[in-house]
């Protein structure tokens, strides 16, 4: 098969999740860039065809990876065969259950390799803890925890807006003591190497902002910026890596300077998602760096409060599906040059020629 394939976990059966799955792949032009493979139930997704007025989209069903798929189709391998209680708006223990049982099974094909790259529908941290399946903190930890990885990278990417966090779900009242030099330094290698292997950019910019307001001003508001950051920035350079700052990041992001940059580091959740949000305007897209495997995911949560209204936004869900295979094939590009030094010698000379020349 030359087309990618492209899982997909269906997140809170009771969120939008499914509803923005299937507009998403309504539009046939889709099933050109991937085949398709979602992981739950095609009595779940019945229910949602029907909820969403898609009556004529058409389901392939699968009992496995290992079943034919269908590349003119969505492809649904039946994770599960109970019979599952939606309700609709409703964050409980059902929707925490099947989220989860979706995502293991996607995660299974992708770290076997069955499958290319995965698209995360969201879910509900409350509704998987209430299950029971899991002490579940976010995708990013339990995703980096099957890679079997130390270290990941949450980016968010809008075009060429890319926003990374070194913190990713704690308490703000926790985030200054969870800061270190060395964490900061792992995210901005992370960083820099995925600007270059998954995104394509032979000499990344990375700005990195303080912790405090005005970035500490030396000292005067805090010593983090002082005494952690900026140490991280020093090893960062020490290494090659061209990483600046700390910047304050209201004056980076409010004052337009990011652009400048090929991404940002930011230190915790919010003071990264609030003006990447604002600045991706519904079609930002969160992407787990440093992994073996290629998982994106929408920029938004369960939006239990649209379930089964029919209204939910579908710009974020599809910009993560072309995001996830643009990396992929980016990714793919990257490591066949690098695996064979006469193509990759050869390319640089034919882009000396056309005047980006290799210092």
């Amino acid at each position: 098969m030359n087309k990618i394939k492209l899982g997909i976990s269906i997140g809170d059966v009771n969120g939008i999740g499914l509803e923005v799955i299937l507009k998403t792949f309504y539009d046939s032009r889709m099933l050109e860039l991937c085949c398709p493979i979602v992981y739950g139930s095609s009595k779940v997704l019945a229910y949602h065809k029907k909820a969403t007025e898609l009556e004529d989209i058409q389901f392939h069903n699968l009992r496995s990876i290992q079943d034919r798929l269908h590349t003119e189709k969505l492809n649904v391998i039946n994770a599960w065969q109970d019979n599952v209680n939606i309700q609709l708006g409703e964050e409980n223990e059902i929707g925490g259950t099947f989220a989860m049982r979706s995502l293991a099974a996607a995660v299974d094909d992708l770290t076997a390799g069955d499958i290319d790259c995965l698209v995360t529908a969201p879910l509900s941290k409350k509704a998987v803890v209430k299950s029971g399946l899991s002490d579940f903190v976010g995708h990013t930890e339990y995703l980096t925890d099957r890679a079997g990885a130390d270290e990941s990278l949450m980016l968010m990417v809008a075009d060429q807006t890319r926003v990374g966090i070194v913190t990713n779900h704690i308490p703000v009242n926790q985030v200054a003591s969870a800061l270190t030099s060395e964490l900061i330094l792992k995210k901005i290698t992370l960083l820099n190497a995925t600007l270059k292997k998954d995104f394509g950019i032979e000499k990344p910019m990375i700005a990195v902002t303080g912790l405090n307001p005005h970035a500490g001003e030396n000292g005067v508001i805090g010593d983090e910026d002082v005494n952690i950051i900026k140490p991280a920035l020093e090893q960062a350079k020490n290494k090659g890596i061209t990483a600046m700052g700390p910047f304050p990041a209201d004056g980076l992001f409010g004052g337009g300077e990011f652009k400048k940059f090929d991404a940002v580091l930011t230190m915790y959740h919010d003071q990264g998602l609030i003006p990447f949000k604002v600045l991706a305007d519904n079609g930002g897209v969160n992407y787990t760096a440093g992994l073996s495997f290629v998982r994106t995911s929408p920029d938004h949560g369960t939006a239990f409060g649209l379930a089964g209204k029919n209204k939910a936004n579908i710009e974020s869900f599809r910009a993560a599906v072309f995001t996830a295979i643009d990396i992929f094939k980016c990714r793919s590009e990257y490591e066949e040059n690098h695996s064979n030094p006469l193509k990759r010698r050869n390319k640089k000379i034919h882009n000396s020629k056309a005047g980006d020349i290799e210092e």
